[in-house]
């Protein structure tokens, strides 16, 4: 690691410059084991990137991310009730000096907050062989917010059943059962809130308040007194009003907060005293943005009569107010550009269409002296492109986390939720991360506890693919890759995956429609059995009296015949079936070499061909038209009586025919 910044003492302000990708979270982290950390960030994404980063470069800090509501200010809507949780559990956590650090975004530490003595008075503890008053215990969960239900599954809730108390404690990543012997608890475990089964046992269990204000008698108290105190007229006119004064909390009613309390507290209150506060980013710019936005909007919602507003003043702190809190604190700022040690690691993207897609990557690995480390988001996407590098020739070693050291010229692969790559200069490592190597925009990687993502086997890019590889589309089942087909749809040449499936039929993917397949992860890649059109959609051959020819018609708006399609017969009483008429008009200009008995049906040029033109639409089986014969899909549009056919095969001289009836059958 390179050299760190050195923490000002209290009272006095330094300035670092910014490092590149994620280097300012390897930073931070080695700041926090000099020093309490409060991180101040310029947005709520990069509070959630850095929390989730500095826990993987230090797993041994405790750190917690005070998030934001996600409501615009004075929106009629609550928060989420896990955002709440998670937010009480970082105030308490703070207030009581067990968290190492504390990451918030700016605009959220101006909030009015409850007072640190609102927590200590409404959080308490028990724990196994306590006595416990089951009526007196309902009682004090109602004052303190949580909710009575049926069965338990969200924070915030309890149910009792007998001698069997289950409760979803705040702040708490899952619920717990207690198992009561007369008023004694015999036994506190954890379970599952899906299959309501029990995992492990557990001594004590804290309960945080379920909500951030209280609604108890002397909550409500405080908040009729001071509805009126603030408002003009009948309060009894206001449903926000009449709705409170019955224990209820209706949206939104997060924004009169310190209509609840004497006094409000802010972030700053539940900080020790010995913390170091890093503003990240443009932090002035951020706080000035967000008071131009709450005044608009206060502007804009003052009007309303049944729901009258607080003055921003009142619900969050102002700028010179705010930067006056911070001078208590040692300060020191992350911003502007310099040398900070750390440098944006070099171009490794993939090329798919060259013959070596790594050869960037490889080029790197043969001139850099140094370690080189490649981070996936996740085990499954680790093993894949391993895979896909051992196919031309690298093989990393694989490990977990973040290593502590690595010889000098070693390539290593591991899992992290890194966003951007850099390279430290002093350890001669360079980091790399999937938005390098794929180049793509990182993307939220954000996931609740106990829900894992699901999106293992999809595709993030071509590289992934070889010619004759088994995948998986998401409507047609198991096909195999053949490469990457150029076709130009009269804005240029465009590049489509070409997927071969059973009997031959082809589908045309359009490379932006990536996400719709899949890595075939059923077995033996080489044996995987590919699906035909009808398996896989799930049609059945018409009863009709068309049947398929000799020469293979399209079965879908994206399957391309390996030959023209046939001439459809010429009867009229099969024609009449299923060929709609548009009838000619007076304006209608018609070719010279078409009879003038002919209904107009739109044809295609040689150039663009309907199956080109149906994949870059949709890349989709769609419903047959009810005008279309037994073979022939197409999109259509909307739900007309007679669709006109798709354009004609270039080299077909199928037509419709001229008796044919204008209704649908």
């Amino acid at each position: 690691m390179s050299a760190l910044p050195s923490l000002p003492p209290a009272g006095r302000r330094h300035t670092f410059p910014k490092p590149p990708g994620s280097a300012d979270s390897l930073i931070l982290a080695g700041l926090a084991g000099q020093a309490r950390l409060c991180i101040l960030t310029e947005t709520a994404f990069q509070a959630a990137r850095l929390a989730e980063e500095i826990a993987w470069f230090a797993p041994g800090l405790s750190v917690s991310l005070f998030p934001d509501w996600e409501t615009l200010p004075y929106d009629p809507l609550s928060p989420h009730p896990d955002l709440v949780s998670e937010r009480l559990a970082a105030l308490w956590l703070s207030s009581q000096a067990r968290t190492r650090v504390l990451v918030a975004p700016a605009a959220t530490s101006l909030q009015r907050l409850p007072p640190p003595a609102f927590l200590a008075a409404h959080a308490f503890l028990f724990k196994q062989g306590d006595k416990l008053d089951i009526e007196a215990f309902r009682s004090r969960l109602s004052d303190a917010g949580y909710s009575h239900v049926s069965q338990v599954l969200s924070p915030g809730e309890f149910a009792v059943r007998g001698g069997l108390i289950d409760l979803f404690p705040m702040g708490s990543a899952m619920p717990y059962r207690l198992d009561l012997f007369d008023d004694e608890i015999e036994s506190i475990r954890s379970f599952d809130p899906d299959s309501q089964r029990t995992l492990y046992k557990v001594n004590d269990i804290r309960l945080l308040p379920a909500r951030e204000f209280p609604l108890d008698e002397a909550g409500i108290t405080r908040f009729r007194q001071s509805f009126r105190d603030a408002f003009e007229g009948d309060p009894s006119k206001s449903q926000l009003y009449k709705d409170v004064s019955h224990k209820l909390a209706p949206a939104g009613i997060e924004y009169y907060l310190p209509l609840f309390f004497d006094d409000t507290a802010t972030l700053f209150d539940y900080l020790p005293g010995d913390t170091a506060v890093v503003l990240h980013g443009d932090i002035e710019a951020a706080v000035a943005g967000f008071w131009a936005d709450t005044r608009n909007r206060h502007r804009l919602l003052a009007g309303d009569k049944d729901r009258p507003l607080l003055a921003p003043e009142a619900l969050f702190l102002p700028t010179d107010q705010f930067f006056g809190r911070l001078k208590a604190y040692a300060r020191l700022d992350l911003a502007g550009a310099g040398d900070t040690g750390y440098g944006a690691p070099p171009a490794v993207d993939t090329d798919r269409r060259a013959e070596q897609p790594y050869a960037r990557l490889q080029a790197h690995l043969a001139a850099s002296p140094g370690a080189t480390l490649l981070v996936a988001e996740s085990l499954g996407r680790r093993e894949t492109i391993a895979n896909a590098l051992a196919e031309h020739g690298l093989r990393p070693q694989l490990m977990e986390g973040w290593p502590d050291a690595l010889p000098a010229g070693a390539f290593a692969m591991t899992t992290g939720p890194l966003g951007a790559g850099f390279v430290d200069h002093e350890r001669g490592v360079g980091v790399f991360t999937e938005t390098e190597l794929y180049a793509r925009s990182p993307t939220a990687r954000a996931v609740r506890a106990g829900k894992p993502s699901q999106v293992e086997g999809l595709l993030r890019d071509l590289s992934e693919l070889k010619i004759n590889d088994p995948v998986v589309h998401v409507q047609h089942g198991i096909g195999r890759y053949l490469g990457l087909t150029g076709m130009d749809l009269g804005e240029g040449t465009e590049e489509f995956l070409t997927l071969e499936f059973a009997g031959g039929d082809k589908l045309y993917v359009p490379v932006a429609h990536l996400h719709l397949i899949a890595r075939y992860m059923g077995g033996d890649p080489d044996t995987a059995p590919c699906t035909g059109w009808a398996a896989a959609s799930g049609r059945r051959p018409s009863a009709g009296p068309w049947r398929r020819p000799a020469t293979p018609r399209p079965n879908c708006s994206t399957c391309t015949p390996s030959g023209p399609p046939a001439k459809a017969p010429r009867s009229p009483s099969t024609a009449r079936a299923w060929t709609p008429s548009r009838p000619a008009s007076s304006s209608t200009k018609r070719p010279t070499s078409r009879p003038r008995s002919m209904p107009w049906w739109p044809t295609c040029a040689p150039a663009s061909p309907w199956t080109a033109w149906s994949a870059a639409t949709s890349a989709s089986a769609r419903p047959r038209s009810p005008c279309a014969p037994p073979t022939w899909r197409w999109r259509t549009a909307s739900r007309w009586r007679c669709s006109a056919p798709p354009p004609c095969w270039p080299s077909s001289t199928w037509r419709p025919s001229p008796t044919a009836s204008p209704i649908c059958r």
